[in-house]
């Protein structure tokens, strides 16, 4: 199993290289090897995944190292299935080094596998924390196609250009699919919370941080409904959003213990 999932870190990294040499260089068969490369990478991580849940006996979802191992999966999926539907590299430049780094942070934390606490053995489970894992990779994608926004400027790309007006307008749509699906974490997580602790809301820091992250991301989408809110402004806000949700997957776990500590081990 560990094998596995070494297998794919490697091969997320070297496909983020080839990708990253090929689009400096301007190489389409650069690409189209790396784009390979992510694919066998990603079978890797999904045969990773699913001896990892038979040895269980659940969903491989119930710990830190689990949730971020799920996280680059679905980083990885997203930006391989939007490339394929939009023909678009920028979404694998950014896409193949966030599954690279998250898979690399998940293989920093404790790999072993416990038995299911008790206020996880709920229905709710596969539906909270796998709308976590796509509502965080959509952002994390967002939020790479922000860097790559202001990157391009910096450049001297201008915001009419039509490719820079594309780059602007995946970055809003990517945000509005991680807001529907952190929607759902968190009606989900409350009903969850009733059913486990008979609370719906008890403020613990991370639903605190999700519910902080989610207003901020309603105030992008608000905001992007405005005539001059688009683009560079735009992308700042996705870049600042993305850290917040990385500081609620990791910074809430590591400095404000709670009832979602359960997830650090």
């Amino acid at each position: 199993m560990n094998e596995l999932l070494f297998a794919s870190l490697i091969l997320y990294f070297i496909a983020t290289v080839l990708q990253f040499t090929g689009t400096a260089m301007k190489k389409n068969a650069l690409q189209r090897v790396a784009r390979g490369v992510l694919a066998a990478g990603f079978l890797a991580h999904t045969a990773f995944t699913v001896w990892r849940g038979i040895a269980a006996g659940r969903l491989p979802l119930a710990n830190q190292f689990e949730f971020a191992s799920a996280f680059a999966w679905a980083a990885a999926l997203m930006g391989f299935l939007l490339h394929r539907k939009l023909g678009q590299e920028g979404i694998l430049t950014v896409g193949m080094p966030a599954a690279f780094l998250i898979l690399s942070y998940a293989a920093l934390q404790p790999r072993e596998i416990h038995e299911l606490m008790p206020a996880l053995r709920s229905a709710w489970f596969g539906l909270h924390i796998g709308s976590a894992a796509f509502s965080y990779a959509a952002f994390a994608i967002a939020g790479g196609l922000g860097v790559s926004y202001l990157i391009q400027i910096r450049k001297g790309k201008k915001e009419e250009d039509a490719a820079m007006k594309q780059l602007d307008y995946m970055e809003y749509r990517l945000i509005c699919l991680g807001f529907l699906l952190l929607t759902v974490v968190i009606f989900s997580g409350a009903i969850w919370a009733e059913q486990a602790w008979s609370s719906w809301w008890s403020w613990d820091p991370k639903e605190t941080w999700a519910l902080i992250t989610w207003i901020f991301y309603a105030i992008y989408l608000h905001q992007r409904m405005r005539a001059k809110w688009h683009g560079k402004r735009m992308a700042i806000l996705a870049i600042v959003a993305l850290v917040m949700v990385l500081f609620t997957f990791a910074g809430v776990n590591l400095l404000l213990p709670g009832l979602h500590s359960y997830a650090t081990n």
